[in-house]
C-alpha cells in the first residue's frame, strides 16, 4: 500500500532502491514525504512514474511542518513536498535538501457537508456554527488563521486538526458543520462536500514546493520524480485536480 500510516519519524523502512534504478528500472523504491493535501494528486502521479521506471513509490503524508522537522532529524526518504515555503526553508536550511522546485498553488475555502445542512454562506455563518480547521503550527491553518483575521471573524473552531484531511474527515463525518481546508481537497471528496468560497482567498495563496534528499539512498531516481511531478504533463494532472499554476 502506497501510503504509509506514520510520519517520517517514525517510517519502518527506508527507501532502498538501488543506485541507478531510475535509469535502469531494476525494481527499486522511492519514499516520497508529502503535505496531507497532495495525497490524491500524487497517488495519481505514481502510477505512470511507476510503470515507466519499475519501481515503488512509497509515500508518508501528514503535515509539512512535521515532515520537514523528521528530515532535518535525519528520517529516511527521497523527496519532500511541501504546502508552504516555511517548512521547506527549514529543510533547506538544514542542508538536507536539493535545488527546490515550485509545484503549483492552492487556495483556501469553505467545505460543507453535502446539503449543507447548517446553511453556511459565509465566513461569518462560522460564529453560529460546529466547524474545524488545521492547528495553527502547520500550513493550512496558518492560512486560516491569516484569513480569519482578514475578515474579522472571531469565532472558534471546535476542534484544531493535525492536518488538511483531518479537518476534512470531519466534515465528510458529519461531526463539523464547515470546515477549512484547501480547494483541491474539496475537489477530491467529490459529492461528499460542497464549497464555499472565501472572497479574497486568492489573496493568500498557498504555493507547494519539492525537493530532493540529501539522505536519498537513490537521489537519481529522486530528482527523476520531481522532474516528473514538474513537467508539463504533470502539472496538467495537478491542475486536473484543482490546483493552481506555480
Amino acid at each position: 500500500m502506497r501510503r504509509l500510516a506514520a510520519l517520517a519519524l517514525v517510517l519502518p523502512v527506508a527507501a532502498c532502491g538501488g543506485g541507478d534504478a531510475g535509469e535502469s528500472g531494476d525494481g527499486g523504491e522511492l519514499t516520497v514525504l508529502a503535505a496531507a493535501s497532495l495525497t490524491d494528486v500524487f497517488e495519481e502521479l505514481a502510477t505512470p512514474f511507476e510503470e515507466e521506471h519499475d519501481v515503488a513509490v512509497t509515500f508518508s503524508f501528514g503535515s509539512s511542518t512535521d515532515l520537514a522537522e523528521s528530515v532535518v532529524d535525519g528520517a529516511p526518504g527521497d523527496v519532500l513536498a511541501t504546502a508552504d515555503e516555511a517548512s521547506m526553508a527549514l529543510a533547506e536550511e538544514a542542508g538536507v535538501t536539493g535545488d527546490v522546485e515550485t509545484l503549483a498553488t492552492n487556495v483556501l475555502t469553505i467545505v460543507v457537508p453535502a446539503g449543507n445542512p447548517a446553511g453556511i454562506e459565509s465566513l461569518d455563518d462560522l460564529a453560529d456554527a460546529t466547524w474545524v480547521r488545521c492547528a495553527d503550527e502547520v500550513p493550512c491553518g496558518k492560512v486560516a488563521v491569516a484569513l480569519l483575521d482578514a475578515n474579522g471573524v472571531t469565532a472558534e473552531p471546535v476542534s484544531l486538526e493535525e492536518d488538511v484531511r483531518a479537518t476534512l474527515d470531519k466534515v465528510v463525518s458529519g461531526e463539523a458543520d464547515a470546515g477549512l481546508v484547501y480547494a483541491t481537497d474539496a475537489v477530491a471528496a467529490g459529492d461528499e462536500v460542497e464549497v464555499v468560497e472565501i472572497p479574497g482567498a486568492e489573496d493568500a495563496l498557498t504555493s507547494y514546493s519539492a525537493a530532493t534528499l540529501e539522505q536519498s539512498e537513490d537521489p537519481d531516481l529522486a530528482a527523476d520524480w520531481v522532474t516528473w511531478v514538474t513537467s508539463e504533463e504533470g502539472r496538467a494532472i495537478l491542475a486536473d485536480a484543482g490546483w493552481g499554476s506555480p
